[in-house]
């Protein structure tokens, strides 16, 4: 029954979803940011890089669940320090994503996996081998300009389903290109989310005149969760409607 098992504050949107869908009841805090499911009626706690420590330490959760790129090490640390368990994930491509949500779902007290999770697992390992390869940036944020680097979910994602990124191979995980060198470095493909820089049919294509631009759902891309399931199916509609 809901409410009998651990107390769980999430502090990644993905995983508050993950936890919600398997485990109605056992969230009590959430951060600003988590909006699905959409209902979701518990406590909000601030930012991912800003939560409020004092207000999580008064929810006396049993567990925090967290992301080592999402969150912060010293409010972590902070949350240990107030006698808290904290759960610190890592997730740099679709397999990890699926072994670290069985992970966190158990420690938060589910009994088995939960279907949606398996199905989703099945969707992946049923993709075909992409016919077609396209090269592709990736921004995530303009003003200043920023795109995906190496060794991100996201970008596995679209290697996935066929697109390399232009800068998988660059020191920084999350570098800052100036635009006119996103230009110059030619892809074929420009990859737009509307998280967590909201770009739109109006806001973003038109820096890349001329070169094809796919508009897709940022959490679709960028979420490990439920949202997995239908990812290979809404990412690669996007990728395929691309247009100059």
């Amino acid at each position: 029954m809901p409410g009998t098992g651990p107390r769980i504050v999430s502090l990644v949107p993905s995983l508050t979803e993950a936890v919600a869908v398997t485990l109605p009841g056992a969230l009590v805090g959430a951060t600003d940011w988590c909006s699905h499911p959409v209902d979701l009626d518990v406590v909000r706690i601030g930012g991912t890089k800003n939560p409020d420590v004092d207000r999580i330490v008064r929810l006396a959760p049993d567990l925090v669940v967290a992301n080592e790129e999402e969150n912060r090490e010293p409010d972590l640390a902070a949350l240990r320090a107030a006698g808290i368990e904290v759960l610190v994930t890592e997730v740099r491509d679709v397999p990890e994503a699926f072994r670290e949500l069985a992970r966190v779902l158990r420690a938060c007290g589910a009994g088995a996996r939960p279907r949606w999770l398996d199905e989703a697992e099945q969707a992946w390992a049923r993709l075909p081998v992409p016919e077609l390869r396209r090269s592709a940036v990736v921004p995530i944020w303009r003003r200043p300009w920023m795109v995906l680097g190496r060794d991100t979910f996201a970008g596995d994602v679209l290697a996935r389903l066929g697109v390399d990124n232009v800068y998988a191979r660059h020191a920084d995980r999350y570098p800052r290109i100036p635009v006119e060198e996103l230009r110059a470095a030619a892809p074929d493909l420009v990859v737009l989310p509307d998280e967590p820089y909201r770009f739109t049919a109006d806001d973003g294509p038109e820096a890349f005149e001329n070169v094809p631009c796919a508009l897709v759902d940022g959490r679709r891309l960028t979420w490990y969760g439920p949202s997995l399931g239908d990812a290979p199916r809404v990412i690669g509609a996007a990728l395929r409607a691309a247009r100059r």
